[in-house]
């Protein structure tokens, strides 16, 4: 078991974007469905591996491209500390002043070094000045606890 990083930040409208956040639907829409339904079928099939965009479930990470990959740990405190000094680079720039309060982000970081030490994956978001928005996450890998059967963006 290993864990991968990942940031991303860019616009609030743009995080708000759903559609390409979600992996698309195993089944196209029907031949002579709705062409708006089939325009945007294609398009979410067509850009979300590649789209940057953070993806709902933060285990879907998994299946985008390997350059999105910020860090690869085998060792959950390792990857946690990472989103430690995320969190604390980004920290001036939080819109909100208590998500600012260290003591909450601490208590955050070491949440997170629980959760992937069980398995799981991890995903944190903030909205930033300018409405910005700061999504960080860490996927588990190599069996995906939330999604086994996909495969590792690094190997």
């Amino acid at each position: 078991m290993h864990h991968h990083a990942y940031l991303w930040t860019g616009p609030r409208e743009r995080f708000d974007d759903e559609a390409l956040r979600r992996p698309p639907h195993p089944d196209p829409p029907p031949p002579g469905g709705r062409p708006e339904l089939i325009e945007r079928y294609r398009q979410v099939a067509a850009e979300f591996r590649t789209s940057d965009l953070p993806p709902l479930e933060t285990a879907y990470w998994l299946v985008k491209s390997r350059s999105l990959v910020r860090g690869t740990w085998d060792e959950a405190k390792e990857a946690a500390a990472w989103l430690g000094e995320r969190l604390a680079e980004y920290t001036p720039r939080f819109a909100a002043e208590g998500d600012r309060d260290t003591a909450r982000l601490v208590r955050l970081v070491d949440a997170a070094a629980e959760r992937l030490r069980a398995g799981a994956d991890v995903s944190y978001g903030c909205y930033l000045e300018r409405p910005s928005y700061l999504s960080l996450a860490v996927a588990t890998c190599s069996p995906n606890r939330a999604v086994p059967e996909l495969a590792c963006p690094c190997g």
